[in-house]
């Protein structure tokens, strides 16, 4: 891929709207077929892109419009996987009350939480998002990014111990059958040709700022270790185990993590500077981290970039648009927050994007697309100035 200075992406979902909710209930209960379904998420896949490409974003992503939600869509493509509801999961947790603490936390109902759970064997089917990638390269001629839930996400919110122990001895040995399935799909994403595969890693944030206490939607939360240290150590592994199969010369291998996208409320979601994850990060392999740094919940820069092992060793997605507000951001404030990295990063290992998605779930997106255009404008004109005074 020729690179430029301050590339600019979406870091992966953008709101499906009601159509596309309906139609998924309607092709669930057989009152339409499949082809009329593909033929819309066909549709609404290309305004996304055009709505991109308008916008100048250089390198371009699906909105993930198929997908029920960052991680759950998984359970449509892997076997040995079946979907259940945060509520449904209830049924098979030892510590009842505990989990109920959880679901009282967010600010989305149970019911419309969905999670894709070990219920047998893994097998891989031939596809979790190659089809979406050779869609998404057939509606554009710029570089594309490809986004995936990451191998730790994946393993982690997949074990329901007293379901998924039937099949698995471990979560650990679980990780090992989710290490492979992404090698063959690495594999076929390169043969498509891809310019940068983003694994979304959110759930690392949860292990280092909750203190060994489980709190989040991001998964089951009930396979979690109580010693943290221990647990990025085995997330470690399968980070760097799946990113060590991407060719560097095709493909980017990047990496996305924020503190939780699901809520407007700043207030309920994860703070922390990124500091207890930086050995994580030195030690993955990744080409490029996607971070949140347009809230104050993600720290200071400086507390990231201060490490020899990650300054201008990899290239940083610096965050600089919070996608649960509503307002455009200021094209003052993200020229200024970028200035602000390249005081401790070189300019050729800057890029901009958001802090997240637009819609980590179908039917609970964070924004709508009159703000989200606004919004990235604004993140294209800091480009702008950036590349006029820098190239």
């Amino acid at each position: 891929m020729k690179t430029s200075l301050f590339n600019t992406a979406l870091i992966g979902s953008m709101p499906r709207g009601k159509e596309i909710l309906m139609a998924r209930r309607k092709l669930s209960a057989g009152l339409i077929d499949n082809a009329s379904y593909e033929k819309l998420i066909d549709e609404k896949t290309k305004e996304v892109v055009r709505l991109q490409e308008d916008l100048d974003v250089d390198i371009i992503t699906s909105g993930e419009i198929d997908r029920d939600n960052y991680v759950s869509f998984i359970s449509e493509k892997l076997g040995g996987v079946s979907q259940m509801s945060m509520a449904e999961m209830l049924d098979y947790v030892d510590d009842k009350r505990e989990f109920e603490n959880i679901l009282n936390t967010l600010d989305v109902p149970a019911s419309s939480i969905k999670n894709a759970i070990c219920t047998g064997k893994l097998k891989y089917k031939g596809d979790i998002v190659a089809s979406e990638l050779q869609k998404l390269k057939s509606f554009t001629n710029r570089p594309v990014k490809i986004t995936m839930p990451g191998p730790y996400l994946v393993t982690r919110s997949m074990w329901l111990a007293n379901v998924s122990s039937n099949y698995y001895d471990s979560k650990e040995d679980l990780g090992e059958d989710v290490i492979e399935i992404f090698k063959k799909e690495i594999t076929k994403l390169q043969e498509i040709g891809v310019d940068v595969i983003q694994f979304d890693e959110p759930v690392l944030t949860e292990i280092v700022f909750t203190e060994g206490r489980p709190r989040t939607f991001m998964c089951a939360s009930l396979s979690q270790r109580k010693d943290p240290t221990e647990e990025l150590e085995f997330a470690t592994h399968l980070i760097k185990s799946v990113m060590e199969c991407i060719d560097k010369d095709k493909s980017i291998a990047s990496m996305h993590v924020c503190r939780g996208n699901w809520s407007k409320d700043e207030s309920i979601l994860l703070t922390g500077a990124y500091t207890p994850l930086i050995d994580l990060f030195a030690n993955i392999n990744a080409d490029l981290l996607a971070l949140e740094f347009s809230t104050p919940r993600a720290g200071e820069i400086k507390s990231l970039l201060a490490d020899e092992r990650l300054r201008n060793k990899i290239i940083l997605g610096l965050g600089v648009l919070n996608p649960r507000f509503d307002e455009k951001e200021d094209v003052d404030v993200i020229y200024n927050r970028a200035k602000e990295a390249l005081a401790f990063i070189d300019k050729e290992n800057l890029w901009l994007n958001p802090d997240c998605g637009f819609a980590t779930f179908s039917n609970r997106p964070v924004n709508e697309y009159e703000n989200i255009r606004a919004k990235v404008g604004a993140m294209i004109k800091a480009r702008d100035r950036l590349r006029a005074e820098y190239e």
